[in-house]
């Protein structure tokens, strides 16, 4: 039986037993993953009874591996007997093993107690969920600039044209690596190229070539290239501007299901105001959790915001391979150092902490679960997306899996009570 004694502010030691037999299990499990690394004279490689190589070598030499073996099962059931809640990795220190068993301590932070506060009639304003015509016009704006045309003028480029360039660029007369393209595709007034280029791109006509003198930035990617000065030759190939299409029933048949162009912007209006009212709805519950958070007392463990800001990095990470980028590329191209990039998710960090513990002893506190209605809902959005058979779906989550889905559930019922329970005013 395992024992717990506190140590400190959410912090245990736990003293945990691995018996003689379960022992033996794990040194014999040890012995078959490791008895390949040996060589003893007498027996082909990795033939060496174990008896042999304990004689050779010590009596000890599967030891650390056999903890390593025996270690996980013996203290998740340590964790559940007593009902802890680790959040964060155990510190081990292992104070007898041999033949006869091992005994070790893990001291590890827990989930803090929330002591809730007012969190039913909390008061907040009501968020307004308001579409203006000038919106609706914006939107339609948009649309009309990503079908706009982009056609040949003659005439010398201004801002806002798209040119179609050669350039070759040089350092005292020496092209350097990435400085060299044709035929390439540039809007004037993009910014997509240095400080200073596109500028003097303006007022070249098709056919005209010429030079232009440029800076690196001092804090450039390219460190060969930062706060150097370059030469660029350029030659116009075409100067075309940006055609708007006029907003018809024409325009209206290309860019949506719809014949008319008032039935068109009817229906932006109408998805704007759910887009709105959507906000509106988030936001409100936004205000919601701030005032029942502000209300509860936790003592946080800053393991578990440390926690959270490397689920946020990770996050990051993926979406950066996505496009390619690795983070470290990015923090060097970006002149941002790790430090630097954690401090700033920090606040963000322990505000979603602390939301998720409070929405978790609320929860607790007001017996809040999934119904089996809505499992049954998630469960079957989830294999549509999947585009597999519920029944296959499901049969194949694990108890882990299921769960997950479950408190994710019981989580979003717990924020609505909050919000049907709150008083809206305004």
């Amino acid at each position: 039986m395992a024992k717990v004694e506190s140590v400190g502010a959410n912090q245990v030691k736990i003293e945990i037993d691995i018996s003689a037999e379960e022992f033996a299990a794990a040194l014999h499990q040890a012995y078959l993953k490791n008895k390949g690394k040996f060589n003893i004279q007498g027996f082909r490689k990795g033939k060496a009874p174990r008896a042999v190589i304990e004689s050779h070598y010590g009596e000890g030499i599967f030891y650390e591996d056999a903890f390593d073996i025996a270690f996980p099962e013996s203290y998740n059931k340590a964790v559940d007997e007593l009902s802890i809640v680790p959040v964060s990795r155990p510190k081990l220190d292992v104070t007898k093993i041999g033949k006869d068993g091992v005994c070790y301590t893990a001291e590890v932070f827990v989930k803090p107690e929330v002591k809730l506060g007012e969190y039913k009639g909390v008061k907040v304003k009501a968020v307004k969920a308001e579409v203006t015509d000038e919106q609706v016009d914006a939107e339609i704006a948009l649309a009309a600039e990503r079908n706009a045309r982009w056609v040949d003028v003659d005439r010398a480029a201004q801002e806002k044209d798209k040119v179609i360039i050669d350039y070759s660029g040089s350092i005292d007369g020496v092209e350097f690596e990435g400085g060299t393209a044709e035929n390439q595709a540039l809007e004037l007034g993009s910014h997509s190229f240095i400080e200073g280029f596109e500028e003097q791109v303006v007022g070249m006509s098709k056919g005209e070539e010429k030079d232009i003198t440029v800076r690196f930035p001092d804090e450039y990617h390219a460190k060969e290239l930062a706060g150097k000065e370059a030469v660029f030759h350029i030659v116009m190939h075409d100067v075309k501007a940006k055609e708007m299409p006029e907003l018809n029933d024409d325009f209206a048949q290309d860019v949506s299901e719809f014949d008319t162009f008032e039935e068109y912007k009817a229906d932006v209006r109408k998805k704007l105001e759910e887009n709105a009212a959507h906000r509106a709805e988030h936001e409100l519950e936004n205000a919601v959790l701030e005032e029942v958070v502000r209300a509860a007392e936790i003592d946080l463990p800053e393991c578990m915001v440390e926690n959270q800001i490397d689920h946020r990095l990770q996050q990051i990470e993926y979406s950066l391979m996505y496009q390619g980028i690795r983070l470290e590329d990015y923090l060097k191209m970006t002149g941002t150092k790790i430090e630097d990039l954690r401090a700033e998710y920090r606040d963000e960090a322990e505000r979603s902490v602390r939301t998720q513990l409070t929405v978790e002893a609320v929860m607790k506190a007001e017996g809040i679960v999934a119904t089996e209605e809505q499992l049954k809902d998630e469960l079957a959005k989830r294999a549509e997306r999947a585009k597999k058979d519920p029944e296959e779906y499901a049969a194949k989550l694990s108890g882990e899996q299921l769960e997950y889905i479950k408190e994710n559930l019981a989580y979003d019922n717990t924020v609505r009570f909050l919000v049907e329970n709150a008083v809206v005013s305004g």
